[in-house]
């Protein structure tokens, strides 16, 4: 089975973002960058997949800027056999453009099964497997914490409200990994040392028009400062009267 997995690189979550001079974008000063953490569930799952089948293989594929080299490598110690980098100096956010440039380059290339990440934590629109899938006329699954496969057959459950979903579906077809799906392995010696010698293809990508645009960005008003109500036991009653006058209690 040979198997393409969608991943991002995005802003860590314990960076402390700036916005840039335009106000429509972060600036990337000082920023540290890393895989988008659920793409980490679906490069899990596709490596189980081919260690299961004992075929196959897996292809990680991202749109960005040359720096993604980083996180492709990763990849790629972690067990990916190929990484590719459609390289653009665009802000990759748009989840219709984004789907629309990786469906043009997965259809050059044998493809049984797209894993995406449920959604990326930078722009959080939970947009792009539904839209890929739709483009390259696969099956879809989104959000799924529990994938089997059977002779060709995925088994996926995904939570829904109040209950837990069980589907079946049929290859080819995109799924996106939701968190604890697998617990995603990490690169060691021997995996980078691999990783140098795997195939490594850079490529420049247009980004058509996009579905969405960013008229400004925001950063979140500022917290307000805390409040000590009293010390020691005469605290107490202060803290149950302030509990009750924002009806916690």
């Amino acid at each position: 089975m040979d198997i393409v997995v969608c991943i991002k690189r995005v802003p860590a979550t314990d960076t402390a973002i700036k916005i840039a001079a335009d106000g429509k974008s972060i600036d990337p000063t000082g920023v540290t960058f890393e895989l988008n953490a659920y793409d980490e569930f679906a490069l899990e799952q596709a490596l189980r997949i081919k260690e299961q089948l004992n075929a196959g293989s897996v292809t990680v594929v991202t749109i960005g800027p040359k720096e993604c080299k980083k996180q492709l490598d990763d990849a790629l110690a972690r067990g990916a056999d190929k990484a590719v980098l459609l390289s653009t100096t665009e802000w990759v956010y748009d989840g219709a453009s984004t789907a629309a440039a990786l469906a043009a380059w997965i259809k050059t290339v044998p493809c049984n099964l797209v894993l995406c990440g449920r959604q990326a934590v930078d722009s959080d629109n939970n947009q792009l497997p539904a839209n890929l899938a739709g483009r390259l006329g696969f099956a879809c699954v989104t959000e799924v914490s529990k994938l089997a496969l059977d002779n060709g057959v995925f088994t996926a459950e995904r939570d829904i409200e109040g209950a837990r979903e069980v589907v079946t579906c049929k290859t080819p077809a995109v799924v996106s990994c939701h968190k604890g799906l697998n617990e995603p392995r990490y690169a060691n010696l021997k995996g980078i040392m691999a990783a140098k010698k795997k195939p490594f293809v850079e490529q420049p990508v247009q980004l058509g028009s996009k579905a969405m645009e960013i008229v400004a960005l925001t950063l979140p008003p500022a917290r307000a400062a805390g409040k000590i109500v009293g010390t020691g036991v005469d605290a107490v009653p202060a803290l149950i009267a302030a509990l009750r006058e924002i009806k916690v209690l």
